[in-house]
């Protein structure tokens, strides 16, 4: 058994189970909700709250089988199991044993910084890994999350003592609701724009409520911060707000421009990814004598497991879209 890339993206070889497929597919397992791994797949093998945001995009999801985590379940000769992935809420791996006791596991997008919106990472030992890599590149090392929360703190209050609306960019789904739950905490009025409140609603339903939040209406009230998907920024739905000073919540903050890139003032690398020393280590703290690098940089990764002494090869290079 293994894995292999096809035109609706990743496929375990032999089975009838694809992994985050992008099309329509006869049986997928879903790791997560972002729009760049779900599709209308004729059966869905996925966590509820990953259901939940992907009825929200797309309607309801037929044929559906919400699998709690850590409870094995059996699929043909196959035992499957999910295990929390920390990259969103109900963010899930998937791991595979065959009836002679091998274990492959795929781990979707991995965070391994903890979170206050996400479960845990829990670390799903294996024979094989498929394992995401986004930022798996040696120069992506992020810098601890509460330093950097403790940054965009720091610029939020700087603004708001100047009289400026201050505006976060980040994805709809996980990134906002993250970074709202921890300014919420420090004692920030939140506002969001109606893609990002409506999920932060369903993050209530699936038990993570967010404090301090309402729903933009066109109006920032003093002493408020705006949160607002990227995608929405560059085409003058924030001209009626200014002065304003705005600044994107991203991993890509690493690369020389990052601010630019999404049109902001500045950036913050705060990612729901896991950076190049934390891919690395997990690699290690899984055990797997054999390890298959997806997405992103996946050749850089694999060459740095190689040097390290690591069976590890690219399974290719499918590009990692911009999630709305």
């Amino acid at each position: 058994m293994s894995v292999e890339l096809r035109r609706n993206g990743l496929h375990l070889t032999g089975t009838p189970l694809s992994l985050d497929a992008k099309r329509k597919s006869p049986l997928s397992f879903v790791s997560h909700g972002h729009s760049d791994h779900i599709a209308r797949h004729e059966s869905t093998i996925a966590t509820q709250a990953t259901l939940r945001f992907m009825a929200h995009r797309l309607g309801p999801v037929a044929s559906a089988l919400s699998v709690p985590f850590r409870r094995p379940f059996e699929l043909g000769p196959l035992l499957l199991e999910l295990l929390p992935a920390g990259h969103i809420l109900g963010s899930a791996q998937l791991r595979v044993t065959r009836a002679d006791g091998r274990r492959i596991v795929y781990t979707g997008d991995l965070n391994t910084a903890p979170s206050l919106t996400a479960e845990a990472t829990e670390v799903a030992t294996c024979d094989t890994l498929v394992i995401e890599s986004t930022f798996g590149h040696p120069r992506y090392r992020f810098p601890p999350r509460p330093e950097v929360l403790g940054q965009v703190e720091t610029w939020l209050r700087a603004q708001l003592n100047r009289g400026v609306t201050p505006v976060l960019l980040g994805y709809p789904l996980g990134k906002s609701q993250e970074a709202m739950k921890q300014l919420a905490g420090r004692g920030f009025q939140l506002v969001a724009h109606p893609s990002i409140f409506e999920v932060a609603e369903l993050y209530a339903e699936l038990g993570v409520p967010i404090e301090h939040l309402r729903r933009y209406d066109g109006r920032v009230e003093p002493g408020e911060v705006l949160f607002f998907p990227p995608h929405l920024a560059r085409g003058g739905a924030l001209a009626p707000h200014w002065p304003r000073a705005t600044a994107v919540l991203t991993g890509w903050a690493m690369d020389p421009g990052g601010a630019r890139r999404y049109g902001a003032d500045v950036a913050f690398p705060l990612s729901d990814h896991a950076d190049f020393p934390s891919l690395m280590r997990y690699v290690k703290d899984t055990g797997a004598r054999d390890v298959i690098t997806c997405h992103g940089f996946a050749q850089e990764l694999a060459q740095a497991l190689r040097d390290a002494g690591t069976d590890a090869r690219p399974l290719g290079k499918p590009q990692q879209l911009t999630l709305f």
